[in-house]
């Protein structure tokens, strides 16, 4: 039976597991303005979905639109325009492929790999505000909790500097 005032749909067995989804939900809304916040001051440059193809490239290497179409989640012709403007921006380029020359690989230039740098850096100073009100042990809690929650979500472990792009998955 559903706790009353829960939300709970009916049949739903109460572990903890509702009200737990729902501390997530409310890290996720906290997390998702974080983000919207740092990509703020670029949002004249690029559009979300424009910057997320950035980070991919930028953490994967180069990949044709097809590949990149399927790691941001959209249609590839859709990623041939989103393409079409960061070259024209400046922000990737197209090389042929060294496996294939009828294959064109898209690429982040140095000026995509630095707007990256600057939104990460602006997110990861907003982040550490928010860590700096946390004590130390909440903080190795939270840290311990994290890594639990991505590896159950299936997120790859990644060097430092990996992190260091944004978002890599």
């Amino acid at each position: 039976m559903p706790v009353p005032g829960s939300g709970a749909p009916a049949g739903r067995t109460q572990s903890g597991i509702d009200e737990l989804a729902d501390a997530v939900l409310s890290t996720s809304r906290a997390l998702i303005s974080v983000a919207v916040r740092s990509i703020a001051a670029v949002e004249d440059e690029v559009t979300l979905v424009q910057y997320r193809a950035l980070v991919l490239l930028a953490s994967r290497g180069g990949q044709n639109v097809s590949e990149l179409a399927d790691a941001v989640g959209v249609h590839p012709s859709t990623a041939t325009r989103l393409c079409d403007r960061l070259v024209t921006k400046g922000l990737v380029d197209r090389v042929a492929s060294s496996d294939s020359r009828r294959e064109i690989k898209v690429t982040v230039t140095a000026a995509g790999r630095n707007l990256v740098r600057t939104v990460t850096t602006r997110r990861r100073k907003e982040i550490n505000r928010i860590l700096q009100q946390l004590s130390a042990p909440q903080r190795k809690q939270l840290r311990g909790a994290f890594h639990a929650f991505a590896g159950a979500a299936g997120e790859l472990e990644l060097p430092d500097d990996a992190w260091k792009l944004g978002w890599t998955s």
